[in-house]
């Protein structure tokens, strides 16, 4: 693997300070709605009582929908035209129903059987993902499009990541927050008031952020007057939009990309669902109240190395090439997940946090490349079939990672089952129950990690070979 050359950024391909912030915003957003369900969902176990199993499967099914929403809507914001530009619009309306959906979503009424609360939260989560599509489809894409430069790509979405990761530095504390006396009867309670304040926090700030971010002055897709695609009927718009779709899943380079962030986010995630029960029930031995601080610290420190971690790759990865940063980063989080079996103690808790800085390089270096590498993918997609399609290649993308979530949260019901994990024990769970949960915490990220290595290292785009595409798309277009 040689090094490449490196080209200094031109000053117009530059993204202004002020825009970084603007665009990195409605990272807050998009990390906030995707991380809260999945830590919320331990009120439907342990606060409402419902089944792992039926948990799992709760969280997982609504994802499959965005196997065609996501796309749809990737297709649908690349082909608009606005004077607003072809994303901003969406974001706004996706911004503002998201919110009020997801406030919506918690209110779960007391008392009820479990497959009340089973329907009702399985039909509000498909109705509050189309909300969440509307938003963070044309999201992601408007920020492959803001600078065709491949180094400052890094650096917008570094930027973007680090503030986004602010929202991991408060989100851990949900837990202390729903199960505090003081403030509600029960988890229950505590959830509804959250989902509150997510919703009001949505609304706001991804407004916000679809107000403030401005599209480039030479945006292809911006006219004077607001217009959906159209084409010469439905078969027609139909047999488009599977074409572009197989198109791009047919894109190695891409399609390589997605597969290691599947593994490394999805793998992370996996294991990460038993790590709260390994504080509670472990470390702690079932008081949920004082492993409360614990999950909390843990949490937010993981947040706050990751944030240093981001920071700290978008700089590498523009001395040398995303790949290599990437493979070494994610070598060094092998080391981190090794390191947490030697790390959960219940006579000294808090050595925890030895692992964290470790364990906080994949997460740290994933999602700040592999959104640089997916733009440096749809210049050579335009290269061969002469359209920019951020939207298609970005909702594919976040959907594979959706449907790792889904994945992991329906394997996660099935693998807190396999443990023998039982809520109506309480502090009494098994040996065994113990000894599987903290093998599947530490054994799932680190196979999924190392196999992503290898995935990665297949990826042939470098940024000389970036470079010389830029050129020739400028070249197409008339622009040198």
């Amino acid at each position: 693997m040689s090094d490449s050359k490196h080209y200094v950024t031109a000053p117009e391909d530059k993204v202004s300070l002020y825009q970084k912030l603007a665009y990195g915003s409605g990272s807050l957003v998009n990390n906030l709605l995707g991380a809260a369900i999945p830590i919320m969902a331990m009120v439907l176990n342990i606060g409402l009582g419902m089944s792992p199993i039926l948990v799992g499967i709760l969280m997982a099914l609504p994802r499959f929908t965005d196997a065609l929403t996501d796309p749809f809507m990737g297709y649908v914001s690349d082909n608009t035209k606005s004077r607003w530009s072809r994303r901003r619009p969406y974001i706004l309306i996706g911004a503002i129903s998201a919110g009020v959906l997801f406030a919506a979503l918690w209110q779960l009424p007391p008392g009820r059987s479990e497959m009340f609360y089973f329907w009702y939260f399985l039909l509000g989560s498909i109705i509050f993902y189309l909300g969440y599509t509307i938003f963070a489809t044309p999201w992601v894409a408007l920020g492959y499009e803001l600078t065709p430069d491949y180094n400052e790509r890094t650096r917008l979405l570094g930027s973007t990541n680090a503030i986004g990761q602010l929202i991991w530095i408060a989100l851990p504390w949900f837990w202390w927050f729903a199960t505090n006396k003081e403030y509600f009867a029960d988890e229950a309670e505590g959830a509804r008031a959250f989902a509150i304040i997510v919703g009001v926090f949505v609304v706001i700030v991804g407004s916000l952020s679809a107000i403030l971010t401005k599209h480039r002055p030479n945006d292809p897709a911006v006219s004077d007057r607001f217009q959906l695609p159209v084409s010469d009927g439905l078969s027609a718009t139909a047999k488009e939009f599977f074409g572009g779709l197989v198109k791009a899943l047919k894109c190695k380079p891409f399609a390589l990309l997605a597969i290691a962030t599947f593994l490394v986010f999805n793998g992370f995630q996996l294991g990460a669902t038993f790590s709260n029960y390994i504080f509670i029930y472990y470390v702690y031995g079932g008081d949920k109240e004082a492993a409360g601080a614990i999950i909390g610290v843990y949490g937010t420190t993981i947040a706050v190395a990751t944030f240093l971690i981001i920071m700290l790759v978008a700089w590498v990865a523009t001395k040398m090439e995303k790949k290599k940063t990437f493979l070494i980063f994610v070598s060094i989080s092998l080391f981190g997940y090794g390191l947490k079996w030697f790390c959960y103690s219940p006579s000294n808790p808090y050595l925890i946090l030895v692992c964290v800085p470790f364990v906080a390089c994949g997460l740290g270096c994933l999602f700040t490349l592999m959104g640089s590498m997916v733009a440096d993918v749809c210049d050579s997609d335009e290269l061969v079939t002469g359209l920019r399609r951020e939207g298609m290649f970005g909702s594919i993308f976040w959907w594979a990672v959706k449907l790792g979530m889904a994945f992991v949260l329906l394997l996660s019901g099935f693998a807190l089952n396999a443990t023998g994990f039982d809520i109506a024990f309480e502090a009494n769970q098994s040996e065994r129950t113990l000894f599987l949960m903290r093998l599947f915490d530490v054994g799932f990220p680190f196979i999924t990690s190392a196999i992503a290595l290898w995935v990665v290292y297949l990826y042939p785009i470098t940024e000389e070979k970036a470079h010389e595409v830029r050129l020739e798309l400028e070249s197409r277009r008339g622009k040198i």
